[in-house]
């Protein structure tokens, strides 16, 4: 053996043991991922067993208990919405309750109007400064709508009940099996009378194709609405129940209800108005096309539209939207029972459950996530509380000048502005995330609300409308801030 081949073996040694511990290693991760992808399968083939029903679900099937018999988890999650649970901002309070023959309640929530008398300035001449209570939950939705004073003192439409009450079947009743004549019957129709044709608060058929369980839109106004957003979009014929995602349709059911809204028409037919599209100066210019009002304010006779309860409409401008979060990941998260995932049908706030809301993308601890919620609350209401001073001081300097001569062209300006300002902060106050939803988003509200306050005064001083454009500087930076939509925005 020469000098070279023994030079050579040690090579070739070493060669033959490194190819060795590879072909080993790619052994034994091909057992593990093998073995993995068996787990998988296992599990995923536990999770679709298929189901035994116990009962058959049909289009009529509206009793909750019905369908909890095939769906026990759920059902069982899902009465525990009649739980009450205060949250630091907000959540219900139980408040006790006198029960009367009008209002068998033995127990409420605590009153908005009460607790804040600023709500009645705004609203004044309004149903709604008169009875305006802390959301409960979802089981006492019909109960509370049935009974506040906004619907006994007022008349009101039957088309209030579309948000209040399971509604499939009520529309097919009222319109003969067909689902948008019973839709627009109900609009129609006085309150009283259409109440007694719903059994139920929201339930399962609402929300889930008693066939499938598959997920769908049920109210006529969501489907035309999201049918004008998405041609607002470039997006001809959207059908949210041929289009959208599993995903999607985990905030779409939500929306249903949770959304800006008006009654349009003599037929107080229900509305979304995204036309235009769904940031806040899109709905306003759309309100001002259409000449919408909800009422003329009592003190200053300025006509004003009253924001409703956009939850939807807030989420939509917010981070959790752009990043795919849907209403249900943090509200309905999921939960196990073995190895099945359940959608949790307790439906509150995350706050109440933030290990499992929160917890599924964020790694921070449970305190450090509460707290951060808290602050952006904390905030937004210390923001909000100075629009909303500020907003009572207009509408106090126009009944003054109402009193003292002022000149009428004068007040008509300041009346202009009282609407648009009270309409911004209405719109984030009567959110009910306590600008969690959206938070940079809710802070602009708040500013241009404090804007058309400010406005309003110089109003009521001579100033005219052309001065009170925003300077060019304010009007390039809010452009290029909204350069995302690509539109051009002017302040005034």
């Amino acid at each position: 053996m020469t000098a070279q081949d023994t030079a050579k073996k040690p090579k070739n040694s070493r060669r033959f043991l490194l190819i060795g511990l590879a072909i080993a290693l790619v052994a034994i991760v091909t057992f593990g991922i093998t073995m993995l992808v068996i787990n998988m399968m296992e599990r995923k083939s536990e999770q679709e067993i298929p189901r035994h029903d116990v009962v058959a679900l049909d289009e009529t099937t509206v009793d909750p208990a019905v369908w909890g018999q095939n769906f026990p988890a759920q059902y069982e999650a899902f009465k525990r919405t009649s739980e009450m649970e205060p949250t630091v901002h907000a959540g219900s309070t139980r408040v006790e309750h006198e029960p009367t023959a009008d209002d068998p309640r033995e127990f409420v929530s605590s009153s908005r109007v009460e607790e804040d008398p600023r709500l009645t300035v705004m609203w004044d001449g309004y149903a709604f400064a008169v009875d305006y209570r802390h959301a409960r939950g979802h089981e006492y939705m019909l109960l509370d709508q049935r009974t506040t004073r906004r619907v006994t003192e007022f008349d009101q439409p039957g088309t209030c009940l579309n948000c209040h009450a399971s509604m499939p079947a009520v529309y097919a009743e009222a319109g003969d099996g067909d689902i948008e004549a019973g839709f627009h019957a109900i609009n129609k129709m006085d309150y009283e009378e259409a109440t007694v044709m719903a059994d139920q608060p929201i339930a399962c058929i609402d929300c889930h194709d008693p066939e499938t369980m598959n997920l769908r839109v049920t109210r006529p106004a969501l489907v035309e609405g999201l049918k004008q957003l998405k041609a607002s979009e470039g997006i001809e014929d959207y059908d949210v129940n041929r289009d959208a995602t599993i995903e999607e349709m985990r905030t779409y059911v939500c929306a249903q209800c949770h959304v800006e809204y008006y009654f349009a028409g003599e037929d107080k037919t229900l509305t979304f108005p995204w036309s235009e599209g769904i940031e806040i100066d899109q709905i306003w210019e759309y309100y001002q096309k259409d000449g919408h009002i909800d009422f003329t304010h009592a003190t200053t006779e300025a006509e004003i539209v009253k924001a409703q309860h956009p939850e939807f409409d807030i989420w939509s401008n917010g981070v959790h939207a752009d990043a795919g979060v849907t209403c249900a990941d943090c509200h309905m998260s999921y939960t196990r029972q073995g190895a099945q995932k359940v959608t949790d049908h307790h439906i509150r706030s995350p706050l109440l459950d933030i290990n499992q809301s929160c917890g599924t993308c964020h790694s921070d601890d449970e305190e450090t996530m509460y707290n951060r919620v808290i602050t952006i609350q904390d905030r937004y209401v210390d923001s909000r509380d100075k629009a909303l001073d500020a907003l009572v001081d207009l509408i106090e300097s126009i009944e003054v000048a109402m009193e003292d001569g002022t000149p009428e062209e004068y007040i008509d300006l300041a009346r202009e502005y009282q609407n648009k300002a009270s309409f911004y902060i209405d719109y984030t106050y009567s959110e009910n995330s306590y600008g969690f939803h959206a938070p940079d988003y809710e802070q602009r509200l708040i500013s241009q609300s404090l804007d058309y306050e400010r406005m309003g005064q110089l109003a009521l001083r001579g100033v005219s409308a052309e001065e009170l454009k925003a300077s060019e500087v304010t009007t390039n930076n809010l452009n290029a801030a909204l350069r995302v939509t690509g539109e051009a925005k002017t302040s005034g």
